[in-house]
């Protein structure tokens, strides 16, 4: 089982199933959100994650029918949801364990700081993928 929480612990939650492979968002929307050169994240089965504390989750809907939920008192970025999926995405800075998984990729180069420079061989791509 993996765990994770908010900053200021009022949102945690638990993983029971697989976490997908990792992917580095490059996004400028990512960027924004997360204040941040990219955002680290991987899918998650609806199924598969408990959560505590969803009271104090709120949503901001970045773009068409898709939501970053975060924590309403200390604003850290959980998930993210699109409408009509079966899974989340799983911001892995909220991450309180190691992930038994792979990083994949990064996408949406195209959009990438350019004040950041990409040092990895991991597969890059402009747009997702």
């Amino acid at each position: 089982m993996i765990k994770g929480s908010c900053l200021c612990g009022k949102v945690a939650y638990e993983i029971v199933g697989k976490i997908g492979n990792i992917v580095h968002c490059h996004c400028k929307i990512c960027r924004k959100a997360h204040g941040a050169a990219f955002s680290s994240v991987a899918s998650v089965d609806d199924k598969n994650i408990k959560f505590q504390g969803k009271e104090s989750l709120n949503f901001f809907e970045s773009s068409k029918a898709k939501k970053r939920h975060f924590c309403s008192n200390c604003g850290t970025q959980l998930y993210a949801k699109k409408e009509g999926t079966k899974h989340i995405i799983l911001r892995l800075g909220s991450l309180d364990g190691t992930p038994n998984t792979k990083e994949k990729s990064h996408i949406w180069v195209s959009q990438k700081a350019d004040w950041y420079t990409i040092n990895s061989d991991l597969p890059e791509h402009q747009e997702y993928e």
